[in-house]
């Protein structure tokens, strides 16, 4: 018979060594905990930023190690949310260690660890789950003699989650493979009643269920595949976000409509945060924007975040605040990990007023005297939203959240959503190919199926989980096991991505409380008008700006020129056409140069509708012509170009040759014409060894003599740049002694 007064108080002491002498055990914190440690049975906790999720996993990793349990394993998805992780189990007593992609150099000493049971508690990266040699013969043993097994960030198994990953979808074999007995739990912030229902069904597998369960895998990447995004969207079925009452709370076992789900006990509380104050600022440009941001920053408290749509992003506003005094850093998934950890650690410290910032530092990062968050672009989801804006305000009493939409948000999400889960023909080539050739690597496959590396690499992953293929030592392998490509399900997701991004536009425009708009759409029917955001006061920020401030962002914004770094590296599976290894100086092009990018918040606007699908074609705009003629000024080349040759375009052939002859008649250099397509353009592929094949088969160099010096080589946009390396390759063996690419936009 368990003392459950006398286990109570040892976790109330526990609670007190990590939170301080004043902690006290939430009820529900208590009522899963006592599942955990006493039943042995699985829990879901949805509760909201702050609440203390993590103190249920330690207090518990605590008591089932002091009764003979083997280590707790807990699944996270981000290496910031780990390193707080580590942290915080240390402060709870219990030793803690992390297997991840930035410390390869320790796994074998970790696993020693684990061996002679010195670690407590292993935090796993929900990639490594697929790692081959993780999977056969670490993950055997971990399942086996694991004490608990924790899913952080749990929405992620859904793939009606605003941030699904397919890697977390693994996570169903490992929970199916568990001895009877070990208790498992599931924390989120960020999940609605569906949400909440899935995890709830995930958490109790039947053994061998996985192949059966393959056509409920969603085919929607894209939160994974955009320059983050972050990201993702909020995934609800086609009856619609609040159709079905919400699960049990406080402690009620529920499942998919309220009643029992297995074994999961569901505790769901309020989402309420009552420190957060909502309010929205609409300018109508992007100088204006930045602008009103580097006033307000000075008046903001103490430290937060910026969060940003994309990279570009993050790069041109943190270098215009920094411009304007301003003491910020930015951070994305590019950006050098020992950097992002020097970062993190200033922000932790106060020593930067802002992180400026993709959704890469998103869940879980644990910084409780964040002042504000502020989000120049709107996710394209309210549950994705209230999920970044939950990092503020977790021990302050007041916190300022501001929104900063933009007219070009609604492109972003268009690009994100354009790389949703590939058509059932590219799938099938992807499957019979591997059918045919046995094991292949990733870059092997590039040749065979059209897409790009990540969105190959995606889809992989997604058809791994669903059974459908398997990785391996070396690379992938069909498993002939069968697999139907769900059309219904992936068109429901991508309506409902639609309808969160409409819900987001109501956000922005709603006059009614702002947190209750948002609660609501995560279904927590205790919603209330908060009384705090700049609705429900009347007060909203004024929008004026000083015109010397507006003038200075917009000066800083359109900032003309972009380096574009040549490919060094032919891709791999070209040998027959004697492209392969590096790339040979005397037929690569040099540096190049781009007006801006097409993820920029600043001539990215302008560039976007000059090139948006159906634009019309026609001649160069003045405003984009100067701005190209400065990028040539400030071009620092070792020999000044004597001609150009244009590109040849299908859709934009005015704008690509009035381009050319204007800058050949201003910078008085010979203009050569145009290269020309033998059999007709290449058409358009996704990945590097397709577009590479294609090229080479139908691009020929113009006819002139191109000998006399440099060529300036321009087109209308640079995407993979794989089309200005085979013009580059053409014209170097026609003579010229060296290639500049110029184009008004780069992608990347």
């Amino acid at each position: 018979m368990v003392d459950e007064s006398g286990l109570r108080a040892e976790a109330e002491r526990r609670l007190r060594a990590l939170a301080g002498d004043q902690a006290v055990l939430r009820d529900d914190q208590w009522s899963a905990i006592r599942a955990l440690v006493v039943d042995r049975r699985r829990a879901l906790v949805v509760q909201r930023t702050g609440w203390g999720k993590s103190a249920v996993y330690f207090i518990a990793t605590a008591l089932l190690r002091a009764r003979g349990a083997g280590p707790t394993v807990i699944v996270s998805p981000l290496l910031a949310l780990m390193r707080n992780q580590i942290s915080a189990a240390e402060r709870a007593g219990v030793h803690a260690a992390t297997i991840n992609s930035a410390n390869a150099d320790e796994w074998d000493t970790v696993h020693a660890e684990v061996e002679r049971g010195e670690i407590d508690v292993l935090l796993v990266s929900p990639e490594r789950l697929n790692n081959p040699d993780f999977r056969d013969q670490i993950l055997p043993k971990l399942a086996a003699g694991a004490g608990l097994v924790v899913v952080d960030e749990a929405h992620c198994i859904s793939d009606w989650g605003h941030d699904f990953r397919p890697d977390y979808r693994r996570l169903r074999t490992l929970l199916a493979d568990l001895p009877p007995g070990v208790p498992v739990l599931a924390t989120t912030a960020t999940a609605n009643a569906r949400v909440t229902r899935d995890i709830a069904e995930q958490l109790t597998p039947v053994p061998g269920d996985l192949a059966d369960h393959a056509t409920s895998v969603s085919g929607d990447l894209a939160g994974r595949l955009a320059p983050e995004p972050q990201d993702a969207a909020e995934r609800v079925a086609s009856t619609g976000p609040h159709d079905a009452p919400p699960p049990g709370r406080s402690g009620e076992r529920s499942g998919a409509n309220g009643t029992p789900a297995g074994d999961t006990l569901v505790l769901r509380g309020p989402l309420e945060r009552d420190s957060l104050h909502l309010g929205v600022v609409r300018l109508g440009t992007a100088e204006q924007r930045l602008a009103w941001l580097a006033e307000t920053l000075r008046e903001l408290p103490g430290s937060g975040i910026i969060y940003t749509l994309t990279v570009a992003a993050t790069q041109e506003i943190a270098a215009y605040l920094r411009d304007q005094g301003h003491v910020v850093a930015a951070y994305s998934g590019q950006t050098d990990p020992a950097e992002r950890l020097a970062a993190e650690q200033a922000l932790l410290a106060n020593r930067l007023k802002a992180l400026v910032a993709t959704s890469a530092l998103g869940m879980g990062f644990d910084k409780p005297d964040l002042g504000f968050v502020i989000h120049v672009g709107a996710p394209a989801s309210p549950v994705a939203y209230y999920q970044q804006v939950g990092r503020a305000g977790r021990g302050v009493e007041r916190a300022e959240v501001i929104l900063l939409p933009g007219p070009e948000d609604r492109d972003i999400w268009a690009y994100f959503a354009s790389l949703a889960f590939p058509p059932e023909q590219v799938v099938r080539t992807t499957l019979d190919t591997l059918a045919d050739q046995g094991t292949m690597s990733t870059a092997g496959l590039e040749p065979r199926v059209d897409l790009s590396r990540n969105r190959l690499e995606m889809m992989l992953k997604v058809l791994d989980v669903d059974g459908a293929v398997r990785r391996v030592k070396g690379g992938w392998q069909a498993t002939g096991l069968p697999w139907e490509y769900d059309t219904d399900r992936y068109a429901r997701v991508a309506a409902e991505r639609a309808a969160e991004q409409r819900a987001m536009l109501g956000y922005i425009s709603t006059t009614e409380c702002r947190e209750q708009y948002l609660r609501h759409h995560l279904d927590d029917d205790t919603a209330h008008p908060c009384g705090r955001c700049d609705n429900c006061t009347g007060v909203h920020r004024p929008v004026e700006i000083a015109s010397a401030a507006v003038r200075q962002a917009r000066e800083r914004l359109h900032r003309p020129g972009v380096d574009v770094e040549p490919r060094r590296q032919w891709p791999t599976g070209l040998k027959e056409l004697g492209l392969s290894g590096r790339i040979r100086p005397e037929v690569a092009a040099e540096p190049g140069r781009a007006l801006g990018r097409l993820t920029d918040i600043g001539w990215g606007n302008v560039l976007r509708r000059l090139l948006a699908e159906g634009a019309p074609d026609g001649p160069v705009p003045d405003e984009a012509f100067d701005a190209v003629v400065a990028v040539l000024s400030a071009w620092q080349w070792a020999e000044r170009p004597v001609s150009v040759v244009t590109m040849p375009s299908v859709t934009r052939p005015v704008l690509v040759s009035t381009l050319g002859e204007r800058v050949a008649a201003i910078g008085r250099l010979r203009h050569l014409g145009s290269l020309t397509y033998q059999h007709g353009p290449a058409g358009r592929q996704h990945n590097s060894a397709q577009r590479v094949r294609a090229l080479r088969a139908t691009l020929a160099p113009p006819d002139a003599d191109v000998s006399g010096g440099p060529v300036l080589l321009v087109d209308d946009r640079i995407d993979t740049g794989w089309t200005m390396t085979i013009a580059a390759v053409l014209l170097r063996q026609a003579g010229a002694p060296a290639v500049l690419p110029l184009a008004l936009a780069t992608t990347t």
